[in-house]
């Protein structure tokens, strides 16, 4: 993996530890409607679409589900922003990688204007072009991992055998192989080893310090 050029980040679980933020706000979202979540269930909120998420757990109709995710994404803007932090070692990671000649692009399924917003406010926004920070729209398109890595992808140009995709959910592994991409999943964010080896990722790192060795060796 040493030689690949192009390197797509997942954001959450990847670059950065934003469950309890994201937990929070989702369970603030559900008292609304008088509903309550299993924390464990509600940290497997991170990663796929939110709309997803809700229909699969929750059963909700999609008029309640579209209030549901509004009454979120208030409460995440005003309080679970700011409960994000890096993966120790992320930062002189990217900054390295940088060194090294990689151009390093975000695919996430977090909605595209937060995303921007997320790495400007852990300060490693200056990593990432700014066209190279995808995400997805919200209104709800572009919100499978495939169609946003696949932009990513038509941004960079050229073929998959210099690009690789770093992620720590099945979504993040079932959305490169959907465009020929190799990938790296990482079991220290918020997918376990089970779901991760189920999926058959290319390689499987424990560590951003193991991730380091992987990409620059």
């Amino acid at each position: 993996m040493k030689g690949r050029r192009y390197i797509l980040f997942d954001l959450d679980g990847t670059l950065s530890d934003s469950g309890e933020g994201i937990v929070n706000s989702i369970s603030h979202a559900l008292k609304h409607f008088g509903l309550e979540g299993d924390p464990q269930i509600l940290r497997t909120f991170v990663g796929p679409p939110l709309m997803d998420s809700f229909r699969q757990h929750f059963n909700l109709p999609e008029e309640q589900i579209t209030e549901v995710i509004r009454i979120y994404r208030q409460h995440y803007h005003d309080h679970g922003f700011y409960q994000n932090a890096l993966y120790e070692g992320i930062p002189e990671l990217l900054a390295d990688l940088l060194k090294a000649g990689k151009t390093l692009a975000v695919a996430t399924t977090k909605a595209e204007v937060y995303a921007h917003k997320t790495l400007a406010y852990l300060g490693i926004d200056k990593f990432f072009p700014k066209e190279l920070v995808v995400g997805a729209h919200l209104d709800g398109t572009r919100s499978n991992k495939g169609e946003v890595i696949a932009t990513v992808l038509e941004r960079l140009g050229g073929g998959t055998e210099d690009k690789v995709m770093v992620g720590d959910r099945k979504f993040d592994i079932l959305g490169a192989k959907a465009n020929g991409l190799d990938v790296i999943a990482v079991t220290y964010g918020f997918g376990d080893r089970e779901e991760i080896e189920a999926h058959g990722p290319t390689l499987i790192v424990d560590s951003v310090q193991d991730l380091r060795k992987l990409l620059l060796g």
